[in-house]
């Protein structure tokens, strides 16, 4: 019966023993993203009425300088020229233009005008004189 106390209490020494050297969490591994920055796009949406009641809608994005414009279902591609004036941009089929508020879309090898739009200047009181 001493020998079974004795053994039991070896036995339990032994794993007390072994159980303090072996950590009982296990590392942990602590896996890091890599920060990806992206630089949210400065987007510019307007739509636009002619006339004749066509609908154009345009998307500019000034972060990236292209534009899309969306005319009677179809989506045209463009991409901004520096060399021309004001907001102008183009693909080797399309124009578009935006000088002080004239609103242009034009195919270039028809030099046909698809879509006009000219802005409404609202003529703020004169200075005339009343004789």
């Amino acid at each position: 019966m001493k020998k079974k106390i004795l053994f039991s209490l070896f036995f339990i020494f032994i794993l007390t023993a072994i159980s303090c050297k072996h950590s009982t969490k296990e590392n942990e591994v602590v896996a890091i993203k890599p920060s990806t920055e992206t630089a949210k796009d400065s987007i510019t949406r307007a739509t636009f009425v002619d006339d004749f009641g066509d609908q154009m809608e345009v998307m500019i994005n000034h972060t990236q300088s292209t534009a899309k414009v969306f005319l009677d279902g179809k989506t045209y591609e463009v991409k901004k020229v520096d060399e021309l004036p004001e907001y102008t941009a183009a693909n080797g089929e399309y124009q578009y233009s935006d000088i002080h508020g004239n609103i242009t879309f034009l195919k270039k090898d028809a030099d046909m005008v698809l879509f006009h739009y000219k802005k409404n200047k609202e003529n703020g009181q004169t200075k005339m004189a009343s004789y």
